[in-house]
């Protein structure tokens, strides 16, 4: 364990390494429906298409102050109180935005081929409500306190594909069983978590405060810019999906559907760097209530890379992560008239994600349009209300839909916003 006194200097790296690590955390990086290139075979079969998702929430931030975050703008006391009465102990936050073009082709009947590019933006962290209050009120709320940050985490990664695959459909002369290999460019990844004791006290007057710096941080390659064309990582990943319908006491029919996508890895190249810290940072003999009094061109003549030098083992290396996988299991109960109703569970992988379940009551109105009702409770939100509207014709299939409406319709008092896409030319 190091201890050090530094001097007053230090004290504003100590705010500004905050600040930054924050802000990180709410940039937006730049899923259809569940992020599956499958899912949709069943209405287009081979076709053309075009998709992009995008979701966005926290369970302790309503949509209200999560739109400041990402597209920026004043965030004011009672936007930062509301949250503050809704946060938990530990909470969740994500932003997922996907776009790509595939397309499904072949001669035979009982298969086609899968070709296709994607772009995928996805970040996730928990934080403590401590964090968040460090990070919105200073450390006046914290005197003669400890602010516990232990078990907060950030990622963001950014990373884009070249995807092959094939849909063997008739299986079994019902089921339809889909595989796909996905070689991966990392464009950018940025990672850190406080490990036990990660904290931040200061004594009852301000004029003393301890921080103790215990965390493990990656960054990908920092000498080259961030852009759709940066190589920081190669790696690879594989999507798996199978249907099959079966006859149930309720209903028609029935039809089951497991998909697990995004299942694999990203190596990062020799120049990413990474840190690592368990040392304690004290400062004394300046009273400080507040550390974000401190002016903002303080911030910025702070050289971010050189807080990180002080207070941490910085090094040079390659290494791996897991890219998120998302799990979706879904029954889907056919009935007469039109009418189906799916109950739904999905799961995403190291992504601080909470299980989600859902259900979605669905009619299709003279085979044509289909009118699709969300509800769901988990993941990074609470409760999501959405909508879907398909037009599906022997030619086109067009899907616009939310599973977050609510966002949208009452910003300041929920949790959870997005949006999804799909436009495809069929060629069966």
């Amino acid at each position: 364990m190091l201890t050090t006194e530094p001097v007053k200097n230090n004290m504003r790296n100590i705010s500004s390494f905050f600040i930054f690590i924050f802000l990180l955390a709410i940039t937006p990086a730049s899923i259809a429906q569940y992020n599956s290139d499958f899912m949709n075979y069943e209405h287009t079969g081979k076709s053309v298409s075009v998709n992009a998702e995008y979701e966005a929430g926290s369970n302790g931030i309503q949509n209200a102050m999560v739109n400041k975050l990402i597209f920026g703008g004043f965030i004011d006391q009672p936007m930062k109180d509301a949250a503050l009465k809704k946060m938990r102990g530990y909470n969740q936050m994500g932003l997922n935005l996907n776009y790509d073009v595939n397309a499904f082709f072949g001669r035979k009947k009982n298969y086609a081929f899968l070709i296709g590019i994607k772009n995928q933006e996805i970040l996730n962290a928990t934080y403590t409500k401590d964090f968040y209050q460090l990070m919105f009120y200073g450390n006046k709320p914290f005197l003669d306190k400890t602010a516990n940050f232990t078990g907060t985490n950030i990622n963001a990664l950014r990373f884009q594909e070249i995807k092959f695959g094939v849909m063997m459909h008739k299986v079994d002369t019902t089921a339809k069983i889909g595989v796909s290999v996905s070689f991966v460019k990392g464009e950018q990844l940025f990672y850190i978590r406080a490990r036990n004791n990660s904290s931040l006290y200061t004594n009852a007057d301000g004029t003393e405060l301890i921080f103790q710096s215990n965390f493990n941080m990656a960054v990908s390659d920092t000498g080259k810019k961030k852009n759709l064309w940066s190589f920081n990582g190669i790696g690879a990943s594989a999507d798996i999906f199978f249907e099959t319908p079966y006859k149930s006491k309720i209903g028609t029919h029935s039809i089951l559907t497991v998909n697990a996508n995004n299942i694999g890895f990203i190596h990062w190249s020799e120049n990413s760097l990474q840190y690592s810290s368990d040392s304690v940072i004290k400062f004394d003999g300046y009273k400080v209530n507040n550390i974000l009094d401190l002016k903002d061109s303080t911030l910025n003549q702070i050289n971010t890379d050189s807080i990180l030098r002080e207070v941490t083992n910085a090094r040079k290396e390659s290494f791996n992560t897991n890219i998120p996988t998302n799990l979706i299991l879904m029954n889907k109960i056919f009935f007469k008239k039109g009418y189906a109703v799916a109950a739904g569970f999905r799961y995403m992988f190291h992504s601080n994600y909470k299980p989600y379940v859902f259900l979605e009551p669905e009619y299709k109105i003279k085979n044509k349009l289909t009118i699709t009702v969300h509800i769901g409770y988990g993941g990074y939100t609470r409760l999501n209300t959405g909508l879907a509207l398909t037009y599906n014709t022997k030619g086109w299939f067009v899907r616009l839909g939310s599973n977050s409406l609510q966002g949208y319709i009452l910003p300041k008092q929920t949790f959870g916003q997005g949006v999804y896409l799909s436009i495809a030319k069929k060629f069966n």
